[in-house]
């Protein structure tokens, strides 16, 4: 089971956020403030975890959050047998659908390491993605579309 640390409301606004302003923007575009991408982050790992819940691996977005998710041996002290690392942009990107998992390993954008690593088949996620494409169409995300 995953603890929420996350408002839903919150990080679901934050992913909209995000998708509005990286909608248009530049490849070399700043990104946008922690603000944004921490509750979006927060929210969208919170999500995974739900989704494929167990302790196989470990998932990490420095320095915002890391959640242990997918069934498979649990760990419980050290380094974990798996090791998925990435930075806020790639992994919104990822779990939004706006970069699949081949491109984001392929340009060095994931570090993944170990048994069950790869997400390739795990992303990107429904209710993420549903709430970045209403928000870049400019309607308004209900209650009702959440995951």
């Amino acid at each position: 089971m995953v603890t929420r640390r996350t408002d839903p409301q919150a990080g679901d606004a934050a992913l909209q956020d995000w998708a509005r302003t990286t909608v248009a923007a530049p490849a070399d575009a700043a990104p946008p403030p922690r603000s944004v991408l921490a509750p979006a982050v927060r929210r969208t790992l919170e999500l995974f975890a739900e989704e494929h819940p167990g302790g196989a691996v470990e998932l990490r977005v420095p320095p915002f959050a890391a959640v242990q998710a997918l069934p498979g041996t649990r760990h419980t002290r050290g380094t974990p047998p798996a090791v998925v690392e990435t930075d806020a942009m790639t992994w919104l990107a990822l779990v939004t659908g706006d970069l699949t998992w081949a491109e984001a390993v392929t340009d060095g954008r994931v570090r993944a390491s170990g048994e069950r690593s790869d997400l390739g088949d795990h992303l990107p996620l429904p209710g993420p993605r549903r709430t970045v494409r209403t928000a870049r169409a400019g309607t308004p995300n209900t209650a009702e579309e959440a995951p």
